[in-house]
């Protein structure tokens, strides 16, 4: 099962039993990143595996429950996955939430009662969420224009300069040819312009975490997500009730867009972009 968690990882939109959970090109592996024993999650930065599993069951405000990893897990499959969340304990499900603990033997259960992010980065994560959203909440049309020269410098190499990615290297929007989304929608961590900033900085250029200045981040992010991308609409997410199992939270209703997360910092995408090009 540890091996079998490890494949899904690696091949999260293609393997049989998630690929048709999936609606773009992403595998966990985009967001966690792999180590230096090349495996899917235990590179150190924001995103870590890593004794991840010891904070949990662990408190979400979004969805306003206490969560188990498998819960956590699954509902990443409707927001950077873009796609359905898996139901719990189906065989993809336990061999997913099995690596991950996998990865904490040995660690000591630090139970998280203010967010569902293992003890490695929770601080330093909600630390760095505060300080780019202030960052952010002071964007202008410059920022939008910088970030672009930096995502032209720092990025396209292996994003793409229509972010489309290359080769191996995840798409950060756009779509296909069959005009299916190529990345993450509006509900996912990655296109809130203070979390993004905050991944962004721990983790890339590849191997080059924390390299990033503050505004420099901010600004790349502000960038990417201005670029149009798949609404979210939280019931769309979850199966038919026939064969979604149980869903774990109390907030049942919630919609994103490129807009509403630009207006969420107090923000105008408009503004910003300099066009009026994101509905």
């Amino acid at each position: 099962m540890v091996k079998l968690g490890e494949q899904i990882m690696l091949k999260t939109n293609t393997h049989s039993l998630t690929k048709d959970l999936v609606g773009n090109k992403l595998q966990c592996i985009s967001c966690h990143l792999k180590g230096s024993d090349d495996k899917p999650g235990t590179a150190s930065g924001i995103g870590t595996f890593v004794d991840t599993a010891t904070a949990f069951p662990a408190y979400s405000k979004r969805e306003k429950t206490v969560q188990t990893l498998q819960n956590r897990i699954n509902n990443c499959f409707m927001r950077s996955m873009d796609g359905k969340r898996p139901i719990v304990d189906t065989e993809a499900s336990i061999a997913m939430a099995t690596y991950i603990t996998w990865l904490s033997t040995g660690k000591t259960i630090n139970l998280n009662e203010k967010r569902p992010c293992g003890p490695s980065n929770s601080e330093r994560w909600a630390k760095n969420i505060k300080k780019f959203t202030k960052i952010q909440k002071k964007a202008k049309h410059t920022n939008y224009t910088n970030g672009k020269k930096l995502f032209t410098q720092k990025c396209i190499s292996c994003h793409g300069v229509q972010g489309q990615g290359i080769a191996s290297f995840p798409p950060l929007w756009g779509k296909d040819k069959t005009n299916h989304s190529l990345s993450y929608n509006t509900g996912a961590g990655m296109s809130k312009l203070n979390k993004g900033a905050a991944w962004v900085q721990s983790n890339m250029p590849l191997y080059q975490g924390d390299s990033l200045s503050n505004q420099e981040a901010a600004d790349i992010m502000l960038y990417v997500n201005a670029q149009p991308r798949a609404d979210f609409d939280l019931k769309k997410g979850l199966q038919t009730n026939n064969n979604m199992g149980y869903y774990n939270s109390k907030v049942l209703e919630e919609k994103h867009s490129v807009r509403s997360n630009f207006k969420a910092l107090g923000l105008d995408i408009d503004k910003i972009r300099g066009d009026k090009k994101i509905k």
